[in-house]
């Protein structure tokens, strides 16, 4: 089982490419809570995720939308719960063909649809430490069952 990790940030770009470098531990399936106040970086870090995957699409923040779609080498879907009123409007665009489908699921905003998270997910948080600095906490998920 992977250990809980705390990394510290220095700018945007860094906060970029500690996403890329996570993204290797990331499996088709796999959803990834993030947490954080707005500007936290939460946007930028999935950005580095799509990056590694090789996604085609530009990585933007889906606020408006609810999710956005990066196909790569492995689907990333990116939620952004921020404006969310009810779980009920994740049941309505089926949210569970995407945690439970070929991809990645990324929720920004995740503590706004707890009861509908499978029970092993990763959780990560993203602290403002300074106009640049950000501390980022990554815990996986435990021991999952894979079919």
């Amino acid at each position: 089982m992977k250990q809980q990790r705390i990394m510290t940030t220095s700018s945007a770009q860094e906060t970029e490419i500690l996403g890329e470098n996570l993204a290797h531990d990331f499996e088709p399936g796999d959803v990834i809570a993030l947490y954080g106040d707005l500007g936290a970086g939460k946007t930028c870090w999935v950005r580095g995720v799509a990056k590694a995957l090789a996604a085609r699409e530009a990585v933007t923040s889906p606020t408006f939308t609810l999710i956005n779609e990066y196909h790569g080498k492995i689907p990333v879907y990116h939620f952004d719960l921020y404006r969310l009123q009810s779980t009920r409007e994740l049941e309505d665009i089926g949210y569970e063909e995407y945690f439970y489908g070929e991809g990645i699921s990324i929720l920004e905003w995740a503590e706004k649809a707890e009861c509908l998270l499978p029970k092993y997910h990763w959780k990560i948080y993203f602290d403002i430490r300074a106009d640049e600095e950000r501390q980022i906490i990554i815990c996986p998920p435990g021991q999952k069952e894979r079919v």
